[in-house]
């Protein structure tokens, strides 16, 4: 594999339908001192759609990204319709028919949708760009996927859910015959999951190959042809769909018999004191008349659709948005929160639904991404007592169970699981009052899910309260004592204790006439 790129590009000889379309040879690669793949040998026939599954860390993205020519493997061989192949750029990848959707999203938010769209495939007369040529594509694509997004809207205005439509436009505009999706349903609908579903499945009836990653093993296991599990960055079996069930792919990636995905749910005390009261919350548009209490050691979740308002109360409540009228109270003391610095003073934390956009510096430190908000309190005289911040942050940092490098290791290379831990970390660094959870294991596999879980009921446990923004009702389920339906900036519907079922929550969420609030109260789950 030492040897340079094969020059044959799209006009070369493609294998014939069932012969391996990219077949992998002993491929490592390490980042670091870590190693994120080893000795890797997979082959991937031709028109058929590959499932990747492992837990965060297990190498899925990063043999994604070595197909797609985002990483150069260490060693090893890439064999591109039996070319011995390496890709030194996305560029070269694409110029063979080969394209990615990574999981992190990788826009340019002053553009417009649609020039994203075509960003780096443009159509051109006499060297200039054609606008007109651009909106046709566009607007036929926006019609095949039935995502109605807006062309001349800028990108940066979009919110997570709406952007990754771009990135999957983008994708099928370059029109290539091999897909890597990595994560491609992580922020959408369950009716826009499926029409995605639909274009995948006609696009290997075109021909195309895609390999598919994700952490959502039902919709795996309806998707794909063949499945290959990968655990801490080997190859562990690759078997077609038919033979594989949800708990073999979990023990497989686990390695072990997992007895349940679901942690225990805390108990909240009876006569439990109000942590968080909010009355009248409201700004045109966006809230109307939101009024909730959360108690000491309760989660309580905002359920709805994508677009109810559920992220922008939890905003509201950590002052990163603006409100037109309500009142918010900790503790029983009325706040003035102006900005998020208001709220982490009085006690709030907030894990927001982008970990990338909205909570980490990527580039910098673990040690430097936990303590940033802490400043304050490890200095003196201006200056940081570094063995203090070390202490302290690798304290947090065990606690929640930070994997994949010491302190001072790049957040940037730490596994999708993983970084969102350090999130966890940076938020509980002075142990809050009030935790708000938007989307809080987005993007991370089974494993790290269900230690996010039992960190949440623990937390809880100890009396803290938790207001969590889930869009996986089985999350809302796992670990919710009560359960708020908001839709159109309203909260329509509330369930608690043995009423909260999937049934109810979506009935609410979907069903409920305005104006209408169901409430379905039962006694308080014990177990």
């Amino acid at each position: 594999m030492d040897g340079g790129r094969a020059e044959a590009g799209r006009g070369a000889a493609v294998s014939p339908p069932g012969a391996p379309h990219v077949e992998l040879r002993g491929i490592s690669k390490r980042f670091g001192g870590a190693q994120a793949l080893i000795d890797v040998s997979l082959a991937i026939p031709r028109g058929t759609i590959h499932g990747l599954v492992g837990e965060n860390g297990a190498g899925k993205s990063t043999l994604g990204k070595l197909i797609a020519g985002v990483h150069r493997a260490d060693s090893g061989e890439l064999l591109v319709d039996g070319r011995p192949t390496r890709y030194r750029t996305p560029r070269e990848a694409l110029e063979d028919g080969t394209t990615i959707i990574a999981q992190e999203l990788s826009l340019v938010p002053q553009l417009s949708v649609f020039q994203n769209v075509f960003l780096g495939a443009e159509a051109s007369r006499a060297g200039l760009l054609s606008d007109r040529s651009l909106r046709r594509r566009f607007d036929a694509l926006n019609r095949r996927t039935g995502f109605e997004l807006p062309a001349e809207v800028r990108t940066g205005r979009l919110g997570i859910a709406e952007q990754q439509k771009v990135e999957l436009l983008r994708a099928l505009a370059r029109e290539a015959s091999l897909i890597v999706m990595d994560e491609p349903t992580a922020s959408l609908t369950t009716d826009e999951s499926e029409k995605l579903f639909e274009i995948v499945r006609t696009l290997r009836a075109d021909g195309v190959t895609v390999i598919y990653v994700s952490h959502f093993l039902e919709e795996v296991l309806a998707l794909v042809d063949n499945v290959t599990v990968l655990k801490d960055g080997r190859l562990i079996r690759t078997s077609p769909v038919a033979d594989e069930t949800p708990a073999r792919l979990v023990e497989a990636m686990l390695g072990r018999q997992l007895a349940s995905t679901r942690a225990a749910r805390s108990v909240v005390p009876e006569g439990a004191a109000v942590v968080l009261s909010v009355r009248d919350l409201s700004r045109e548009g966006v809230l109307e008349g939101i009024s909730f209490d959360v108690r000491a050691g309760e989660v309580v979740a905002l359920a709805g659709l994508i677009g109810s308002g559920r992220s922008e109360v939890a905003r509201a409540v950590f002052g990163a948005d603006r409100l037109d009228t309500g009142t918010i109270e900790l503790d029983g003391e009325r706040l003035a929160i102006r900005r998020p610095h208001d709220a982490v003073r009085a006690g709030i934390a907030m894990v927001p639904e982008s970990r990338k956009d909205q909570g980490l510096l990527m580039r910098r430190s673990i040690v430097e991404n936990v303590s940033l908000p802490h400043l304050g309190a490890l200095s003196g005289a201006g200056v940081v007592a570094r063995r203090r911040e070390l202490r302290q942050v690798g304290a947090i940092t065990a606690k929640v169970d930070v994997r994949g490098g010491g302190l001072s290791a790049r957040v940037t290379g730490l596994s999708g699981g993983n970084q969102q831990k350090v999130l966890f970390a940076k938020w509980l660094f002075r142990s809050p009052r009030l935790l708000i959870l938007d989307e809080p294991t987005r993007g991370v596999d089974v494993g790290a899910k269900l230690g996010i879980h039992e960190l949440v009921v623990s937390l809880a446990s100890t009396g803290m309260a938790v207001l969590l923004i889930s869009s996986e009702i089985e999350e809302v389920l796992a670990l919710a004592h009560r359960v708020l339906v908001m839709r159109g900036g309203r909260i329509v519907g509330e369930f608690e204790g043995d009423a909260i079922a999937e049934e109810a929550i979506l009935h609410a969420a979907f069903a409920t006439a305005p104006g209408e609030r169901e409430s379905r109260r039962a006694e308080p789950v014990t177990g």
